[in-house]
């Protein structure tokens, strides 16, 4: 059924004396989909990134003997499928014209824009929120935060062997996992932590444990680890849109694993139609989002 404002939709702005129209006027966050995901352009339909696997370790050569060889291969392939957003709205020629209050129509493409980018912030917030979820599987055939995710020398993992609410303990366990990083061959990789990315619920408690100068909630004196070597040098950002209240995520160094490719940049169309004199106006963006490699995220579900 298509929506159609016509008078009967808003009949007080057909009439003088409202003083104040409310509910398209609320303030909205700052950007924040871009701090879950590095930026890519696209024009092809969908993207792919596609894991090479190196060669493993070298092995012992007893005198006399050849060498042995190894062979670099093709691992898990990503890929990244570009999806069309849309929405739009319809306005009959009754009521552009009847209607008293400019500033009403002139806030419905400034909404529909906020919509346009409400609905980003939820597409790109929910690849964490199903991060543990094994109904939404990655490349390599498992839910983007796991214990066993496949490799050539056996499961790796980007979370917690034991699921763990957010404290200085289980932050400083999953950066040393993080710095324990192997590739699929298990070659030790340099990688760091870079951002802690949690929900609402979470902040006043990340801000005790990160700024803390001493060690957070204990009396010892101690100073604060992971504050003073640096252990997060992009700091916590909060996350409005994670649906999880215990779950917290930590995004690494890793480039070319939490990815957004925009396909078509935002759009705004406007058209008449002919027959019924109604003016259309839409909006329209196409990208994807995803993770190419799971060593580019660490989380925890929470306890």
């Amino acid at each position: 059924m298509v929506a159609l404002i016509t008078t009967a939709v808003n009949p007080k702005a057909m009439w003088p004396g409202v003083k104040h129209w409310f509910g398209k006027d609320y303030d909205e966050y700052q950007t924040q989909w871009t701090d879950l995901f590095e930026q890519q352009t696209s024009d092809k339909s969908y993207e792919e990134v596609m894991e090479s696997v190196g060669f493993g370790l070298a092995v012992v050569k007893p005198q006399g003997s050849p060498t042995q060889y190894d062979a670099d291969q093709q691992g898990s392939t990503f890929r990244f499928t570009h999806v069309a957003y849309s929405l739009g709205f319809i306005v009959s020629i009754e009521e552009q014209r009847d209607n008293l209050y400019a500033d009403v129509a002139k806030r419905r493409a400034p909404d529909l824009a906020f919509s346009m980018r409400q609905t980003k912030e939820n597409i790109a917030a929910n690849v964490y929120n199903r991060a543990f979820n094994t109904s939404y599987l990655t490349g390599d055939g498992k839910a983007l935060s796991v214990t066993d995710h496949p490799s050539m020398v056996g499961s790796q993992s980007n979370t917690l062997t034991t699921a763990a609410d957010m404290s200085e303990a289980s932050l400083e366990d999953l950066i040393i996992q993080i710095n324990q990083a192997q590739d699929s061959r298990g070659r030790v990789v340099m990688m760091k932590g870079q951002t802690l990315h949690i929900p609402p619920q979470l902040e006043f408690e990340a801000y005790r444990i990160l700024k803390s100068v001493q060690q957070n909630d204990t009396a010892n004196n101690a100073i604060n680890a992971l504050r003073a070597t640096g252990a997060l040098p992009g700091g916590c950002k909060v996350n409005q849109f994670f649906s999880d209240p215990d779950a917290w995520f930590i995004r690494t160094d890793r480039r070319w694993s939490m990815l957004h490719f925009q396909r078509d940049a935002l759009e705004f169309r406007d058209d008449g139609d002919h027959d019924t004199m109604n003016q259309k106006y839409a909006a329209y963006e196409r990208y994807s989002v995803g993770s190419g490699d799971f060593r580019g995220l660490y989380a925890s579900p929470g306890a």
